[in-house]
This record gives structure tokens, C-alpha cells and sequence, in this order.
């Protein structure tokens, strides 16, 4: 047996072609190349090494900057060692495999760091799931019918987008939220339904509205009938919506039979109307004879005749036309104002206890003044100037009280 072709600590070749790589545990046939010469036989398995090298290289590079996952890496690693261990090539396949058991710290590491990284996404994933179940648990238990669709929806799909926690937690979590969801859709649905119920009784009650309403259109009992047609109104506000496409349907069609009605009535007061202008003309030209002969009020007993004999032939005219009669009314309600104004003045003045109060205080304001010149002339007798001013100042003030009183008595007829 020969020695090793060529300088290379890590194999030899014999005469036969035979290679062996060395390695710290001995030695170990890797192949044989015959008819070669020695060096080349041995180049052909250190080149094999070199592809392992090579190999070993770029896991390296690709865990240093984190292009491979922490587990695709261990496979890796795993593969390139049993490949490297029983490699039919020549070089120091014993650095290949400390290479790569160096690598278990930086992998033991980056997992570390993805279990950290995990953890906390879990984390945040837990509190916005959380916060989502809150939501959704208040809008179950609202009545935003619309808006409460559209959010439910738009939360689904951002559970959907969140990563799974642990197993149990995010079990439960889904489970309130599902259970929010049913809740607010089945108590949408009941909503719906009584809505919907509601919608009917109330489209029921309109159309029995409207049949009794059809006879009503051609009566000619113009005031029952329209208070009959206020009491449906009542009812029909009364009713509720019906299904809105049906509901202006229905408006529509009683709307139109008022209409049919209140116009035929019109038509005949229009009618009526023309019948009562002449009465209108003589009921004004009686009120301005009245006006000019007892307003104002001179003598009451004679505008009390006036306005009897006023009243008796205003009402000989009978009816006036509709838009008259408010202003014909405010103009006898004046002149009987005026008449009635007077005799109101007419009692405050004839009154005899009235007449006597103002008797009484006449009465009181001389005898207090009479005392006050007294007090006064002894005041200024005695030289007490200053109170004797005092004294004629309040007979001065007490005068004018006087003068209000005798005016108030002069106003009643002796």
C-alpha cells in the first residue's frame, strides 16, 4: 500500500486508484478511481468536499441574516451531518460538522426570539380579539338594526385576519363571539318580524279606513260628514306605516276620496255663498248706521235701544257667505263692548258704597289737615320754626291726596 498522492493531510490514494479521507476517528474508504493518476483520483473527492463546504456556507449565510426558518434550518443542519458524516469525500469533515453544531447557539437563539415574537403577537391577538367580543357582545345586546349588520360583518373579517392563540382561550373567545352574533341576529330577526307584523295590522286597519270612506265621498252632509272624515284621520295616523310601497298606495287612494269630498263640498258652499251675498250687503250697511249712531257712547240708555233694535233686524238676514261672518262678528261684538263698557262706567259711578268710601276719605284728608294747620300755627307760635315747617310740608302733601279724592267724589252724580 502506498502512501498518499499528493499534499493533502485529509486524504491519500493508493497505487489501486483507492481513496481515504482521514478524519479524527481514522481513516475511511471514500472510492476508487483506477487508471487515473493519484492526483486527480484525489481531486475528484476533494472537489465532493468542496460542494459540502460550499453547502455548509450557505446555510451559514442564510441563518445569519434570518432568511430560513428556525426548524427548516435544523433540518438542515441535520442533513448536511449525516451527509458530511458518511460523505464519500476528502477534506476536513470534521470543521464541516463543527460548523455546523456552531450554529446551534444563533438557531437556539432566533428560536428564542420567535417563541418571544409569537408570544407577544398571541398577546396582542388575545387583546384585540377581546376587545372585538366586547363589542360585539354591546352591539347584541342594541337595537342598531343597520349599522349593527354591517359592523358584525366587518368584525368577522378582522377575527379572521388575526392569528390563533392558545387552543382553549381562543375557543372561548370565539364562542362569546359567535354568541353575541346569534344573539343580535335573532333578536334582529324578531325585530323584524313584529316590524313587519306591525306593518300588516296597520296596512289592515288603512284599507278597512278606506272602505268606510268610500260611501262618505259623494254625502252631502257636508259638516257630519267632515267631522266622520276627521275621526278617520284620527284612526289612520293612529294605524302606523304599512310596508312603505303599499303604504303610499294606500294614502294615495284615501287621500283621494277626501279630496272627491271636501271638493264637491266646496263647490256647494261656493254656491251657497253666491246665495248669501246679499245678506252680507244689508248686515254691513246696518253695521255702519250702528257705528256712526252709538259709537261713542254718550248716553246709555239711549245706545241700549240702538243696539236692540241694531240686533233685531242684523239677525232678520240670516246666513252670509263663510269668509264674512269672522269679521262681520268682530264688529257687533265692538259695539257691544262699547255698550257694555259704559255700563260698567255708568255702576262705578252710581255705586252707593263706592260713593260713600269716597265720601269717607274726603272726610279723613280735611279733619287731618285741619289738625295739621293747628299743630302748625302753635309750632310757629312757640318759635319751633322748624318743626312748624315740617308740620305745613305734610299739610301741603296730605292737600293733594285731598284734591285726588274730592275729584274721585265729584265723578259720582248727586
Amino acid at each position: 500500500m502506498s502512501e498518499t498522492a499528493g499534499p493533502n493531510p485529509f486524504g491519500r490514494v493508493e497505487d489501486d486508484g483507492t481513496v481515504y479521507v482521514i478524519t479524527p476517528e481514522g481513516e475511511r474508504r471514500v472510492g476508487q478511481v483506477p487508471d487515473v493518476d493519484p492526483s486527480e483520483a484525489l481531486a475528484f473527492y476533494v472537489r465532493r468536499f468542496q460542494t459540502l463546504e460550499t453547502e455548509v456556507g450557505l446555510l451559514e449565510s442564510r441563518v445569519k441574516s434570518g432568511t430560513v426558518g428556525v426548524e427548516e434550518a435544523r433540518k438542515s443542519v441535520n442533513a448536511h451531518r449525516k451527509s458530511i458524516t458518511d460523505a464519500n469525500a476528502v477534506g476536513d469533515l470534521a470543521s464541516l460538522l463543527a460548523r455546523l453544531d456552531a450554529l446551534a447557539p444563533t438557531l437556539e437563539a432566533a428560536a428564542e426570539a420567535k417563541k418571544a415574537e409569537k408570544a407577544q403577537a398571541a398577546q396582542a391577538a388575545k387583546a384585540e380579539k377581546e376587545r372585538m367580543v366586547a363589542e360585539a357582545e354591546k352591539l347584541a345586546q342594541g337595537n342598531d338594526w343597520r349599522g349593527g349588520v354591517n359592523r358584525f360583518r366587518a368584525l368577522l373579517e378582522e377575527w379572521k385576519a388575526l392569528p390563533r392563540i392558545d387552543r382553549t382561550t381562543d375557543d372561548a373567545l370565539w364562542h362569546r363571539f359567535s354568541s353575541a352574533r346569534t344573539t343580535y341576529t335573532r333578536r334582529r330577526k324578531a325585530q323584524f318580524a313584529e316590524q313587519n307584523a306591525k306593518r300588516e295590522g296597520a296596512k289592515q286597519l288603512k284599507e278597512r279606513i278606506i272602505e268606510e270612506a268610500r260611501p262618505l265621498a259623494t254625502s252631502t252632509e257636508w259638516g257630519p260628514t267632515a267631522a266622520a272624515f276627521r275621526d278617520l284621520m284620527t284612526r289612520w295616523k293612529a294605524a302606523g306605516s304599512a310596508p312603505r310601497a303599499e303604504d303610499d298606495k294606500l294614502w294615495a287612494t284615501f287621500r283621494g276620496i277626501q279630496d272627491e269630498f271636501f271638493a264637491a263640498r266646496d263647490a256647494a258652499m261656493a254656491e251657497q255663498d253666491q246665495e248669501f251675498v246679499g245678506n252680507q250687503q244689508a248686515k254691513e250697511a246696518l253695521l255702519d248706521e250702528a257705528e256712526k249712531t252709538i259709537l261713542p257712547v254718550t248716553d246709555l240708555a239711549t245706545a241700549r235701544t240702538q243696539f236692540r233694535d241694531f240686533l233685531t233686524r242684523f239677525n232678520e238676514y240670516g246666513k252670509v257667505p263663510r269668509d264674512a261672518i269672522r269679521p262681520l262678528d268682530a264688529r257687533v261684538r265692538k259695539l257691544e263692548n262699547a255698550v257694555k263698557d259704559a255700563e260698567a262706567e255708568e255702576w262705578r259711578r252710581t255705586d252707593p258704597e263706592a260713593r260713600q268710601r269716597a265720601t269717607d276719605t274726603v272726610a279723613m284728608f280735611t279733619s287731618q289737615i285741619e289738625k295739621l294747620t293747628k299743630q302748625a300755627d302753635k309750632l310757629e307760635a312757640e318759635g319751633k320754626d322748624k318743626k312748624a315747617k315740617e308740620a305745613r310740608e305734610s299739610i301741603a302733601f296730605n292737600q293733594s291726596l285731598l284734591d285726588q279724592a274730592q275729584k274721585a267724589l265729584d265723578e259720582f252724580k248727586a
